[in-house]
């Protein structure tokens, strides 16, 4: 439980960090579906630079808590909207604990006629060189469609996939399946 603990008070200074940082841009995502829900809040910290995090919580495939930082270069124009960076992600599941520092980012692109529609996706590769506890590799990723519903919020459906492989465990999946969510950007 203590890495539960950790796990909440990381995404809560996460949460305080982004919010007192003079933002330019952001946004805040939850998704969810019968087995879980993940909530995300990313702010601009300086043009094009977003710092941010969030938490999952699943029943899917046993009981999984996952938290993340990232930090993020960012583009957004009306043809594509897209971010590369690092994420630190950390894990209390029934098979093991740990985080690691990943590398990864999103993509999504804009459909010229039909311009509230974007479709694409975001994945995350945690190496084992870059490990601790429990944790050997991990993996995320995820598909979406989205539609901007009014000027700041856009409405998805998508699927998530979290892959872990823990000291002396097999390759497990944390957590997988569709979802939806909405999406506001301040």
């Amino acid at each position: 439980m203590t890495a539960h603990r950790n796990i909440l008070g990381l995404s809560a200074a996460i949460l305080a960090a982004s919010l007192s940082a003079p933002a330019m841009a952001g946004n805040a995502d939850l998704n969810l579906n019968t087995e879980a829900v993940q909530g995300e809040i990313n702010g601009e910290i300086s043009n094009g630079v977003q710092l941010g995090g969030g938490i999952l919580s699943s029943d899917d495939h046993d009981d999984v808590t996952a938290g993340h930082v990232q930090l993020l270069g960012t583009e957004r124009t009306s043809e594509y909207d897209v971010g590369l960076g690092a994420r630190w992600s950390q894990y209390d599941t029934d098979h093991g604990d740990g985080g690691g520092l990943g590398l990864g980012g999103y993509g999504y692109y804009y459909l010229p006629g039909a311009p509230r529609v974007s479709l694409g996706g975001y994945g995350y590769v945690t190496p084992d060189v870059a490990t601790s506890n429990d944790l050997e590799h991990s993996y995320e990723y995820g598909l979406r469609a989205r539609y901007q519903v009014i000027d700041n919020v856009e409405g998805y459906v998508g699927y998530r996939k979290v892959k872990a492989d823990f000291e002396n465990r097999d390759e497990r999946t944390l957590d997988s399946g569709p979802l939806v969510g909405m999406r506001l950007q301040f």
